[in-house]
């Protein structure tokens, strides 16, 4: 399992780098994205690679592998959305936005290798398919929560779909990125 957190921390590096080259041209303009925003593109990309695994081809020039990075990516700015609230403006530093990305990154791998250890590396024998299909379903549950304010019944909340939507395009990435 020690393979696994190197590969999960080689593709979020490789996420972090593409958010902080988009901080430096776009600053932090998520920022006035409301979660329910967030979560639509996050839908975008999940259906968008489900339309490239249906159809097998894409016409535009990005494909699975940046539309997963896109889903982490866009993740981890739900959980911070989350928590500082939506704004009206890019009210924090590239650094901070960064700072926070790290540790949504960390708290990502860190469950990450609580359910790896209990499942024991099941997501290895899993089609990409089926992430794509487990990210849709996770965008689903959490757009039912954003319809219900959050109140839940027995359910987790729309961080813990977000922290599970980084996971498994986390492990698309692996698959793509190592496993050819």
């Amino acid at each position: 399992m020690e393979e696994t957190k190197l590969q999960f921390e080689h593709v979020i590096a490789i996420c972090r780098d593409l958010f902080s080259k988009k901080l430096h041209d776009y600053t932090p303009a998520w920022r006035i994205l409301r979660p329910a925003s967030v979560t639509d593109q996050i839908f975008i990309k999940a259906n968008r690679i489900r339309s490239i695994e249906t159809k097998g081809v894409s016409l535009v020039d990005e494909g699975i592998r940046s539309e997963l990075m896109g889903i982490i990516n866009y993740s981890i700015i739900g959980l911070i959305q989350l928590e500082k609230g939506y704004a009206e403006s890019a009210d924090i530093t590239n650094e901070e936005a960064l700072a926070l990305y790290d540790n949504y990154a960390k708290a990502a791998l860190e469950l990450m290798l609580v359910k790896n250890h209990d499942y024991d590396e099941a997501w290895r024998s899993m089609r990409m398919t089926s992430y794509t299909d487990l990210i849709l379903m996770k965008i689903y549950r959490t757009k039912q929560i954003e319809a219900l304010a959050g109140h839940t019944l027995v359910s987790e909340g729309i961080d813990a779909n977000y922290m599970d939507m980084i996971n498994y395009a986390a492990f698309g990435l692996i698959k793509l990125e190592f496993e050819r």
